[in-house]
């Protein structure tokens, strides 16, 4: 009996109907993974940024630890003196200056923020013993993320053998929402906490320079 080919043909799709059929699978695919992509790119772009930001975040930390090291031992040798004539005699705008030169890789002062802090505030004060040197952050409240209270802030740099201590404090902003409500340290009742407040202190005896 002989074979009918042109059935056959009919039965058997061509090959340029299973490309066509080839590609239309692989553009469904296509947008799948687009659907997949705008799903998860704004979670994984969210987390990438928080790395980020927290990482430059610590090292503007580190940034001002180092700082605070660097003046207090400019302090504790001599290098830079108050209100004892000499050249050595700083006053506070221009101890700011200096310090602010210090934080200048990754920290910029304004021109109003060396006479009139706003988020840079330095405390220098001198005192009779080390055990009098105050051990907590002043803060506006007991709430553990209230403002801190800039009222005992002074610039006062003991000379030779006092006991000093120099504390820094930065408000630095966090932008990534993710990782406010984790590393922001001073939130107001209302509205959204942007800032990480950096915090060094450096307590020593200036020596008995001439």
């Amino acid at each position: 009996m002989g074979r009918n080919y042109q059935e056959d043909e009919k039965k058997t799709p061509s090959r340029s109907v299973l490309r066509r059929t080839a590609r239309s699978l692989a553009r469904s695919d296509d947008g799948a993974a687009a659907i997949e992509f705008a799903i998860l790119a704004f979670p994984y772009f969210l987390i990438v940024f928080a790395i980020i930001e927290t990482f430059i975040a610590f090292t503007g930390e580190q940034l001002v630890t180092n700082a605070v090291d660097t003046m207090a031992r400019k302090l504790r040798t001599g290098q830079i003196t108050f209100g004892m004539g000499r050249t050595t005699d700083m006053n506070e705008k221009q101890f700011r200056t200096e310090f602010c030169d210090e934080i200048s890789i990754l920290i910029t002062c304004s021109s109003t923020e060396l006479t009139t802090p706003n988020k840079l505030y330095l405390d220098i004060r001198t005192f009779g013993t080390f055990a009098a040197i105050p051990k907590t952050i002043p803060r506006m409240s007991s709430d553990r993320f209230a403002d801190i209270d800039t009222t005992s802030f002074k610039f006062n740099p003991g000379g030779p053998g006092t006991i000093n201590m120099f504390r820094a404090y930065y408000r630095w902003q966090i932008m990534t929402d993710i990782v406010r409500p984790y590393i922001t340290n001073v939130r107001p009742k209302s509205g959204m906490p942007t800032d990480f407040l950096i915090i060094a202190t450096s307590a020593f005896q200036n020596e008995a320079y001439p």
